[in-house]
């Protein structure tokens, strides 16, 4: 039995008033992975139409992709990018923080890189 931890968990997080879409990667993404989180990350934001959704990814314990799942990410990234009002990538590594910036040209929202919690609720709950 493989022991190593890895998947997404997807979840909606409150500040007072202000909702945000949770998004918390761990390990090494498979394509498996994908096929299981992607019809509900596609059944959460379908509805969306307006106001556009804010996304906190917490990275903190991502690992990196395997090839196939990198390509099933940025198919997600392009599907729903419309749906996109702020995405705040948490995380702690420098591959992340040029990620961040990568994926800031694929969906039309603002995308920031933060190594800080708060901060990046924070800017999310800006006006």
């Amino acid at each position: 039995m493989n022991s190593i931890k890895h998947g997404i968990s997807i979840g909606m997080e409150g500040v007072g008033s202000d909702f945000f879409l949770s998004l918390k990667a761990v390990g090494t993404l498979t394509h498996a992975d994908y096929k299981i989180i992607t019809p509900f990350i596609d059944s959460a934001l379908e509805s969306v139409n307006s106001p556009k959704v804010n996304v906190l990814i917490d990275g903190t314990e991502l690992e990196g992709w395997e090839a196939r799942a990198v390509w099933d990410d940025f198919k997600i990234g392009l599907k729903h990018n419309n749906h996109f009002h702020k995405i705040a990538i948490l995380g702690n590594k420098r591959w992340q923080k040029v990620a961040a910036k990568l994926g800031s040209w694929f969906v039309s929202g603002e995308v920031e890189y933060f190594e800080s919690q708060e901060a990046a609720i924070v800017w999310l709950l800006e006006r």
